[in-house]
């Protein structure tokens, strides 16, 4: 797939069919995405595959508002950050997980990033319980690492609508 076509293809999707990824189809993305770069090369994003349904609809109770439409996934991935490898292991983090979403579409999937480092569980109450305190509840989550997001992927055969219009020359600053 050429690389453009790849960008115009990855959209957030929150619709899963049943059927099952492939270990090598997974195998295959993450491989991918720990070839993001990082900061001074620390490599220090971590993935937890999570593949358990169960896991997966505890998974999506992590926020009351944004998370929900994991419990269809057949598949959830949580990008984490070593925290003793790089201070910057948020922006790696970041960039492993886009990444592992562009792996997903040139692999056929689709796929969903919800956020986790700093949101609370509940919006009505932003000082309460967090969602990774939450998710290290019941997932394997290794001591020093800190969960950035979770992205819920798999096949879908729902088409969400383009990009809405924009003014993209408006966010260009140009010199010179």
């Amino acid at each position: 797939m050429e690389f453009k076509e790849l960008i115009a293809k990855r959209r957030s999707v929150r619709k899963f069919t049943d059927r099952e990824v492939p270990r090598e189809v997974v195998d295959r993305i993450l491989a991918e995405a720990l070839t993001a770069p990082s900061s001074r090369n620390s490599r220090s994003t971590r993935f937890l595959v999570v593949d358990r349904h169960d896991l997966i609809a505890r998974m999506a109770g992590m926020r009351d508002y944004g998370s929900a439409f994991m419990e269809g996934a057949p598949l959830a991935v949580v990008v984490l950050g070593d925290t003793a490898a790089s201070d910057l292991w948020r922006v790696n983090a970041a960039i492993s997980a886009t990444v592992l979403q562009l792996a997903c579409v040139d692999e056929g999937l689709a796929s969903c990033w919800v956020h986790v480092d700093g949101r609370p569980r509940r919006k009505d109450d932003p000082e309460g319980e967090r969602a990774a305190d939450y998710l290290r509840t019941f997932l394997p989550i290794p001591e020093g690492c800190e969960p950035l997001c979770a992205v819920a992927l798999g096949y879908s055969d729902f088409r969400p609508a383009p990009l809405p219009a924009a003014d993209d020359e408006a966010r260009i600053l140009r010199l010179g």
